[in-house]
């Protein structure tokens, strides 16, 4: 039998137990038995301790491709895994991660992020990049070669997210006047001039793609979307914030409207998956319901957006979602968010996916930023204890991909080409950054 940590350091659990440990475990030690006794700034610590000594150099070594550029991202929990190409959306992830804890300090005389990142960014530009046609293409294979010229603009938006934090990393000229061409590619071949809002997907030269095909791998093509929408508009925020460029301006206002109204409104449960292009709802089954994840992430990159356009921030609307979430996807007692749900009701899909977590743990930090809640304190630290109890490998740091309600492994994957580390590590240092334990005064 395994031995079993019942420490609550973060990250120290014992990593793949049978599920009768884990479910003899949850009896004998429920998800947040230290809560009422650990402060958040322990928490803090400890994470940022295991950020700089695990989880930081594990994205640094496994992921980078030494040989051809660009990062590679194939490994399980159960082994390393077959890599065959690369993706637009978890290389520009990377290259945002890799800027973004460099800005934050996390770079060593070892591992130099801003290096990290810069491969990725000329990897991005040497073989992603369409010069012909404007935009970036969806993957490669490894070596760079283009296996899928889908324009999608939910990668595109990733793109743009990276290399305005790769600027702020670095100071790369170039890489904020590429954000901006880009952002003016997208003004000019996916803005609806009719209805308002984007088209996702394209053709290389920037046709339409109004019907579901197998090349359209984004959300269903002929729809605009919340997921695109919601990552545009945390684009548009960040391209907005250093450029202050009047029409980015515009459409940044745009897209915050049209995602707070039809997508993410303040009646959370009325929150979709998809719209048709004139705002109308989706009637197919197959876009019913909502995800707990993208309303809690839409909630406090609402406030985000908000706060660099000089706005007053919608804190009621922010808590409309993060209620509606805590009281219907949230479980209460073993701590974490659940994936999905519909209206009113309880979630109708319990899994507990990293992102998800992730993305709780940002919109919490912020409620408990605004003001102090025992409830949402509880919650937080539940679900910091579950993560780690339930979906952390103690030996790097990295948050699996997905386990059942009861901390059950279902997807072992630590890095895919849909798993890199923005949502996680985005989420540990806004932690981090609001409850660090304080110096006493002399």
């Amino acid at each position: 039998m395994n031995s079993v940590s019942l420490s609550p350091k973060w990250s120290r659990s014992c990593f793949l137990r049978p599920p009768t440990i884990i479910a003899f475990l949850l009896i004998l030690l429920p998800s947040g038995v230290f809560a009422a006794t650990r402060a958040l700034s322990s928490y803090a610590a400890d994470i940022k301790e295991d950020m700089i000594e695990k989880l930081l150099p594990y994205w640094h070594d496994t992921t980078l491709d030494k040989t051809n550029g660009g990062y590679v991202l194939a490994d399980d929990a159960q082994g390393p895994r077959a890599a065959t190409e690369k993706q637009i959306v978890t290389q520009s992830r990377l290259i945002w991660t890799f800027s973004h804890v460099h800005l934050k300090g996390y770079s060593t005389e070892d591992r130099n992020y801003l290096k990290a990142a810069e491969r990725g960014y000329r990897f991005l530009m040497d073989h992603f990049l369409d010069r012909k046609h404007g935009g970036y293409f969806w993957t490669t294979d490894l070596s760079g070669k283009v296996l899928n010229d889908r324009k999608i603009l939910y990668g595109e938006s990733f793109v743009i997210y990276a290399l305005v934090e790769y600027y702020r990393a670095g100071g790369e000229k170039e890489s904020l006047r590429r954000a901006l061409d880009l952002y003016h590619d997208l003004q000019k071949n996916a803005w609806d001039k009719k209805n308002g809002g984007w088209f996702e997907h394209f053709t290389r030269d920037w046709k339409p793609i109004l019907k579901p095909e197998p090349d359209a791998v984004v959300e269903v093509a002929g729809y605009k979307s919340a997921n695109a929408h919601l990552h545009l508009m945390e684009a548009l925020t960040e391209l907005y914030e250093v450029t202050l460029d009047e029409e980015v301006k515009r459409s940044l206002e745009e897209v915050l409207r049209l995602n707070a109204t039809h997508f993410y409104p303040k009646d959370a449960g009325k929150s979709c998956f998809h719209r048709q292009p004139d705002w109308k709802e989706v009637t197919d089954p197959n876009s019913a319901g909502l995800s707990y994840g993208h309303d809690v992430e839409f909630a406090w990159l609402m406030i985000r957006a908000q706060k660099v356009l000089g706005t007053p921030p919608a804190w009621d609307h922010f808590y409309a979602h993060l209620n509606h979430a805590m009281k219907y996807g949230y479980d209460h007692g073993r701590g974490g968010m659940y994936n999905r749900g519909a209206d009113d009701k309880p979630a109708t899909a319990t899994d507990k996916v990293w992102w998800v977590q992730a993305e709780t743990l940002a919109a919490l930090t912020d409620a408990l930023k605004q003001k102090a809640n025992a409830e949402y304190e509880g919650a937080l630290k539940k679900l910091l204890d579950f993560v780690s109890n339930s979906m952390t490998d103690p030996a790097d740091g990295v948050w699996l991909d997905t386990v059942t309600a009861e901390g059950r492994f279902k997807n072992t994957g630590k890095a895919h080409n849909w798993k890199a580390n923005y949502h996680d590590v985005r989420a540990m240092v806004k932690f981090i950054e609001a409850f660090w334990p304080s110096v006493p005064k002399q």
